[in-house]
């Protein structure tokens, strides 16, 4: 009973929110406009799960002393150190909670982010050796487009940006067109497994 309530939920939402987006009315509208602040009105207390779950994490991996256990020492007093700032000194332009925000947290997260090029230059030397037709065609792709994007290539060859132009017009639109159908057609299909029980991880386990 326990698990064919929350199916037969999912179910009948599921069936209501496709009919209501394909065949559109005013009642349905105005079911889905409330519905949308049943799902904020969730969300919050959902937000708060997620922090206690958080939390309870970083506190035990301090108490189990796993490995880099420190860093959570930090984690939890800058969490509990801007929470207070925001909470007691708001978030107004030019205010301490921004001024941490613009002038620390955000030059950290650019830092990690900036981490993401050597991901990429290592993935890109592993793809772009020229072993197979495929590779050589990639290869050639990647050297027209990066020469197109820079002033040196039109001074090497004047055609070189329309070339790198129709590079991200034309098959790279192409291929972005065809990797947006098949998460289209992957979601389409995920979806009607849950609404149908047949996928049912989400439940828990068994």
């Amino acid at each position: 009973m326990k698990r064919k309530i929350p199916l037969t939920i999912v179910l009948v939402l599921g069936i209501v929110f496709l009919v209501q987006y394909f065949i559109p009315s005013k009642p349905s509208k105005e079911f889905f406009s409330q519905y949308l602040r049943w799902a904020l009105i969730i969300g919050i207390p959902a937000l708060f799960i997620a922090v206690d779950s958080l939390v309870r994490h970083h506190v035990s991996r301090i108490s189990r002393r796993k490995e880099n256990w420190q860093y959570s020492y930090v984690y939890l007093g800058s969490a509990l150190a801007m929470a207070l700032i925001g909470i007691f000194g708001g978030i107004k332009q030019g205010g301490l909670f921004m001024n941490l925000f613009n002038y620390a947290m955000a030059p950290m997260q650019a830092t990690v982010f900036s981490l993401l090029a050597f991901y990429m230059t290592s993935a890109a030397y592993r793809a772009f050796r020229a072993r197979t037709p495929e590779a050589t065609v990639l290869l050639l792709s990647a050297f027209f487009l990066m020469l197109g994007l820079i002033p040196l290539g039109a001074a090497i060859w004047k055609g070189i940006p329309a070339v790198s132009e129709w590079l991200m017009l034309v098959p790279n639109m192409a291929s972005k067109r065809a990797i947006g159908f098949g998460v289209g057609l992957g979601m389409a299909a995920t979806s009607l497994k849950i609404m149908l029980g047949i996928e049912r991880n989400w439940l828990g386990r068994e």
